[in-house]
């Protein structure tokens, strides 16, 4: 039994009025006495907290930073009308702010054979998913002198999907696809294309695209209109070792990846090519086999949701060997991890001619953008050790970037903003250049 605060103050007039009016134990037994027989009274008219009846609907899933619904309907199946405060227990994260976290709180009744219905509003903090905790319900009696409470689990999961930023670039990088498709009055023509249809000559039409056979048939000037290869195989590798974890600004570096892994894959699937998901670190995180269409991309969405950075050194054979099981035939492979000299020369280098014999790949980088900013720092002499240092990280991320292209690798190196477009770019060039 749980007395109230108004049960509290009550007992405590009480025993301020026993102690001037009535010292002696008769008068406390007057006074007290009938305090006690309403309180137990009033505990015993209060509703069972044990026999209410409690379910879940709403949303599963919600992209961080917007809010998700998730309704608890509390069936009160006893004959006493229920007067009740409740709390939905939820992780910490599953709100962004204290005062959006107070609201998980309700206070509310429901009469005798009925039901009500309690909305809470979550907003994820972070990715990854948030489990119901227990569900703490305090059942007062008509006085409000005492109450009873008691727990439910009631289990419901929601899935925060990482923000997809980058979404905002989509439809520029789709013009640019439709442009290649030849969906336009802009063509382009690279050694990987199909031939797609014939239609009239317009100034400033590729000359080497007329086609003479059908230009005699017709007699007007005929050219032919080519479209990227489709059915092309894409697979995205992510790197979730100790490098992923190191933060630029306030996002993590594996973020950043996921954000434009998320762009690229949406727009490979939008040009018809298939798209597939290796997460790797010293053992394989997570796998995502490759397809087309918005059932894939809701897959790899759901298994990006859940990944986190591993404080752990990333085995680059062990990363060869799992993308050459999972692209057995020749595909673009687009590795996201770090241009850091120590773990490139040590780690990637030996193994990148294993992956460019069999596949085109990409490497994609996170650049911070702070080491600029500190190499044109000048004033103080920190501010000029400063510049120094940053001078020679620049000079070395160049060169090893360098060594990469050397080995025939397109690398992609950008600040966490810039990554998704410029990996969206890079992919449009390969495939205008038909080097899929």
């Amino acid at each position: 039994m749980a007395l109230t605060g108004r049960a509290a103050l009550v007992a405590a007039l009480g025993s301020l009025i026993v102690g001037v009016l009535a010292p002696s134990w008769t008068g406390i037994l007057t006074i007290d006495v009938p305090l006690a027989l309403a309180i137990l009274c009033d505990y015993a008219l209060a509703a069972p907290v044990r026999t209410l009846q409690f379910t879940r609907s709403g949303d599963t899933s919600v992209r961080l930073g917007d809010a998700a619904t998730v309704r608890l309907t509390v069936a009160n199946p006893s004959r006493r009308p229920l007067r009740a405060v409740l709390r939905d227990g939820w992780p910490p994260s599953s709100w962004t702010t204290e005062s959006e976290q107070a609201m998980s709180r309700h206070q509310f009744g429901v009469p005798p054979g009925e039901r009500r219905h309690l909305v809470t509003q979550l907003r994820p903090s972070r990715t990854g998913d948030r489990q119901a905790d227990r569900v703490t319900v305090r059942s007062f009696g008509p006085l409000g002198l005492a109450a009873r409470q008691g727990s439910h689990r009631v289990p419901w999961t929601v899935r925060a999907l990482p923000p997809f930023s980058s979404r905002k670039h989509l439809p520029s990088r789709l013009a640019r696809l439709r442009e290649l498709d030849g969906r336009t009055s802009v063509l382009s023509r690279g050694a990987g294309t199909e031939f797609d249809s014939l239609r009239a000559y317009v100034p400033g039409d590729d000359t080497r695209s007329i086609d003479w056979r059908a230009t005699a048939r017709h007699q007007d000037l005929a050219v032919r209109t080519w479209r990227p290869e489709r059915d092309r195989h894409i697979l995205v590798v992510l790197d979730t070792g100790r490098t992923s974890a190191g933060r630029v600004g306030d996002v993590p570096r594996l973020d950043a990846s996921i954000d434009a892994a998320l762009l690229l894959t949406t727009l490979a699937g939008r040009a018809g090519d298939r798209v597939g998901l290796i997460a790797y670190d010293n053992r394989l995180r997570a796998h995502v086999q490759g397809g087309t269409g918005g059932d894939v991309r809701s897959v790899l969405t759901g298994t990006l949701a859940t990944l986190e950075p591993e404080l752990v050194e990333t085995d680059a054979r062990g990363l060869s060997t799992t993308v050459l099981t999972n692209a057995p035939r020749r595909s673009l492979v687009v590795l996201f991890t770090s241009l850091d000299a120590a773990p490139v020369e040590e780690g990637l280098l030996p193994i990148l001619p294993l992956l460019t014999k069999r596949h085109t790949v990409m490497v994609a980088a996170v650049s911070d953008p702070r080491v600029e900013a500190m190499a044109r720092s000048r004033g103080t002499v920190d501010a000029v050790y400063d510049a120094a240092a940053a001078t020679q990280t620049r000079t070395q991320r160049l060169r090893t970037a360098d060594r990469l292209r050397r080995l025939g690798v397109t690398v992609v190196d950008a600040s966490p903003d810039a990554l998704a477009p410029a990996v969206a770019d890079a992919y449009l060039a390969l495939k205008a250049a038909g080097s899929l």
